[in-house]
C-alpha cells in the first residue's frame, strides 16, 4: 500500500497513476484511490474509464456525478474511507500540500497501518521545494513520511541535466531527514538516456503523461 503526496505541480498524481499502471501490467490486482479533495479540477475522474480498461479498480467519482461542485470543491467518495481494506495493492493519490496530507486522517487505519508507505513526490522546479532546506522544512510539515521520490521536471523543457540536479538535491534532503529516496521518475524518452539509475544511484521509474487529460 502506497500513498503519494506532494506540493502543487509536483507530479504526485502522475506518479500515482503510473505506479498503478505498472503494477497492473505485472498482473497484480490494483486499486487506485482518488483522495484529492483540495484541487477539484484536476482529478482522476476524466481518465477513470481508461484506467479501468487497463485492469485498475479506480475508486473515484465520475464527472457526471459531480456536476455543480467544480467551483466549490470536492467531497470524499464514501468508499474511500475503507480503501485500505480493498483486496490487492492500494495506491492512494492524496491532495497537495499540508491540507492535502490531512486527508489521510479520513481513511480508516491509515495513521496506524504499518504496511502503508507514504511517499512525498518532490519537484525541485517548484518554489517551495527548490532547495535542500526547503524540501526538509516542507516534508517535516507533512507529518509521517516514509520516503521521497524525485520527480524534478520543467514540463516540456525538462532536460536530463535538470533531472539529475534534482536527484542530487533530493538525495541530500532525504539524508538529512533520515528517510530513503525511493526512485527518480522521469518521462520515458529521458529515462532511456539516464538508464536504470540516476546520478545519485536511485532507481529510475519511466513514466508517461496522463494528467494533461484530466482537466475536470
Amino acid at each position: 500500500m502506497e500513498a503519494y503526496i506532494g506540493e502543487y505541480a509536483s507530479g504526485k498524481s502522475e506518479v500515482a497513476v503510473n505506479r498503478a499502471i505498472f503494477l497492473a501490467s505485472s498482473g497484480r490486482q490494483v486499486n487506485l484511490v482518488d483522495l484529492d479533495i483540495v484541487e477539484p479540477c484536476y482529478t482522476l475522474r476524466p481518465i477513470k474509464k481508461k484506467l479501468t480498461a487497463m485492469g485498475i479498480n479506480v475508486v473515484a467519482w465520475e464527472t457526471r456525478e459531480m456536476m455543480g461542485l467544480g467551483e466549490t470543491g470536492s467531497i470524499l467518495h464514501p468508499a474511500n474511507r475503507w480503501a485500505l481494506r480493498l483486496p490487492g495493492d492500494v495506491i492512494l493519490d492524496i491532495g497537495y500540500g499540508v491540507e492535502g496530507a490531512k486527508t489521510l486522517n479520513l481513511v480508516e487505519g491509515a495513521v496506524t497501518d504499518p504496511d502503508l508507505k507514504i511517499f512525498v513526490v518532490v519537484n525541485v522546479g517548484r518554489p517551495m521545494t527548490g532547495t535542500v532546506e526547503e524540501i526538509v522544512e516542507y516534508v517535516r510539515s507533512l507529518g509521517r513520511v516514509d520516503g521521497l521520490i524525485n520527480n524534478s521536471h520543467l514540463g516540456d523543457e525538462t532536460t536530463v541535466e535538470f533531472v539529475q540536479e534534482g536527484a542530487g538535491i533530493v538525495d541530500e534532503a532525504a539524508r538529512q531527514l533520515g528517510i530513503p529516496v525511493v526512485a527518480t521518475t522521469v518521462l520515458e524518452e529521458l529515462a532511456r538516456v539516464i538508464g536504470s539509475h540516476d546520478a545519485a544511484g536511485h532507481p529510475v521509474w519511466p513514466i508517461k503523461r496522463y494528467m494533461p487529460q484530466t482537466l475536470w
